[in-house]
């Protein structure tokens, strides 16, 4: 036996040895996307200490990595076994194909003697997608021009192409692009170009259904239907108006010989009158002087005028706009006490009235990008936040705002989507929930004090998913659960 382990003298500790085997099995390993796979991972304490040892799961698929136990404590010379569970979703999120892994095991007496073993994990591909047209029904005399939206939702490149059909072949498909290759997690938007066969030129409206397919590669096709309604080419009203305008004019047409044939009945009896030699003299014309002709008062003028006798009247005063920090000062009057409101500038939308206190702000499903988020708070002393662009990052410090000011983060009209908001309060909690891309709400989450960080962050980074929609709430989770 080592003289250290029969004595506590300090210079025993120098001569001890920290070391450690480990084995995975197997190395490498294949799961299913939404399913699960387990891997053993087996150590051996080969130093001549008593050490724990703690495990931490590294990589890009670490979130989908849980260890069981999460702690082992071994003897020297004795051999532990703990296990690895892989579940990664069944999202684009989980990468097709191989995917490195590694698991740091941390002692717990000698931190620095770090081990950390590797491994590989293949996930399996799955393909899922999913298609809309918008607007489901279309209307016109001439065209229809519905879109098609598709996402992928699998974790691997689609290609598909896409073509129309009907029934009765009674109309004509240009689809632009044809063929499409959207990456995991994405969308593309397909323009379609509907057109009728034959031109309906008076009479009712009619529907006509039609159907666009995705086809893929030895797949069965996506179909999707809609509607088509094809209008008269002359408006209904235009008839009505057509049909009232010949019928004025035949009655007119009735009148005019009607009172001809009056005109000519009278002329024969006249003719056979006496003539009459003299001329009965013109009446007299009643004359009028000046002072019967009343001539408009001063005061009657300026009414006529529209100018009246009073004073002039004020300009009315510009609405305020509808600002974050408007909205929270009138309701903290209302209700004294912690609040937020918040707007968003949507692309191809500008910006949405102001909501508070867990509303929703943006759009849902629609694939709109947010660009910008106007915030203001009350109950709280001041504010502060941040924003993540695509393809920019955080673009530069915090912003900040004393209390029922406003506070601007992104930049309005540019087209770059934001793809997270960070925020943080000097007093109170702030909770929020975010929905991506057209995609699913996250969850919510608050800054609780006493946590790490005193920050909420709403949506994501580094997956090129952008912001739709948000809500805020302070103090308390109630409404904000989607």
């Amino acid at each position: 036996m080592s003289p250290c382990l029969l004595t506590k003298h300090v210079f025993c500790r120098y001569f001890r040895t920290v070391s450690l085997w480990t084995s995975l099995e197997p190395a490498s390993t294949t799961v299913d996307a939404g399913s699960a796979a387990t891997v053993r991972l087996r150590l051996r304490n080969t130093g001549d200490v008593v050490d724990e040892y703690r495990f931490v799961p590294v990589g890009e698929i670490a979130p989908y990595v849980t260890v069981e136990p999460q702690t082992l404590r071994l003897y020297p010379g004795t051999t532990g076994t703990v296990q690895l569970t892989f579940a990664p979703p069944r999202t684009p999120d989980a990468t097709a194909g191989p995917n490195p892994y590694a698991v740091q095991i941390i002692p717990t007496e000698h931190p620095e003697a770090t081990t950390v073993p590797e491994g590989n994990l293949t996930i399996t591909p799955f393909t899922e997608i999913r298609a809309e047209l918008v607007p489901h029904t279309v209307k016109g005399r001439f065209r229809g021009r519905p879109k098609l939206a598709i996402d992928n939702v699998g974790n691997t490149t689609l290609t598909a192409s896409i073509t129309g059909n009907d029934n009765g072949d009674e109309l004509s498909y240009d689809v632009h692009p044809a063929n499409v290759q959207i990456e995991p997690g994405r969308a593309a938007f397909v323009n379609a170009t509907l057109r009728p066969r034959q031109l309906i030129w008076f009479g009712h409206k009619q529907q006509r259904p039609y159907r666009l397919a995705v086809r893929r590669s030895g797949t069965t096709p996506l179909d999707i239907d809609g509607t088509y309604i094809q209008r008269g080419f002359l408006p209904r009203w235009l008839a009505t108006l057509l049909s009232l305008l010949l019928m004025l004019a035949l009655i007119f047409l009735a009148l005019w010989f009607t009172k001809a044939a009056a005109v000519t009945s009278q002329a024969t009896p006249q003719a056979s009158q006496p003539v009459v030699t003299t001329l009965p003299s013109p009446p007299a014309q009643p004359s009028a002087t000046p002072s019967e002709t009343p001539s408009p008062s001063p005061t009657e003028t300026q009414a006529e005028a529209g100018g009246g006798g009073g004073a002039p009247s004020k300009p009315k005063a510009k609405p305020k706009p509808d600002t974050a920090s408007v909205a929270v000062t009138k309701l903290n009057d209302k209700d004294p006490g912690r609040h937020v409101c918040y707007r968003a500038y949507v692309a191809d939308i500008g910006w949405q009235h102001s909501v508070c206190d867990g509303d929703i702000a943006g759009t849902q499903n629609e694939g709109r990008a947010i660009e910008a988020i106007n915030i203001a708070v009350s109950g709280s002393r001041a504010t502060s936040a941040n924003a993540f662009i695509e393809g920019v990052g955080f673009p530069g410090p915090w912003k900040a705002a004393k209390e029922k000011a406003d506070m601007t983060v992104g930049k309005p009209g540019s087209g770059q989507q934001l793809d997270q908001l960070v925020m943080s309060l000097s007093d109170g909690v702030i909770c929020g929930n975010a929905f991506i891309e057209k995609d699913q709400w996250l969850g919510k989450q608050c800054d609780h004090p006493g946590g790490s960080g005193k920050w909420i962050s709403v949506g994501v980074t580094g997956k090129t998913l952008h912001l739709e929609a948000f809500q805020l709430k302070m103090d308390n989770m109630d409404g904000v659960d989607n």
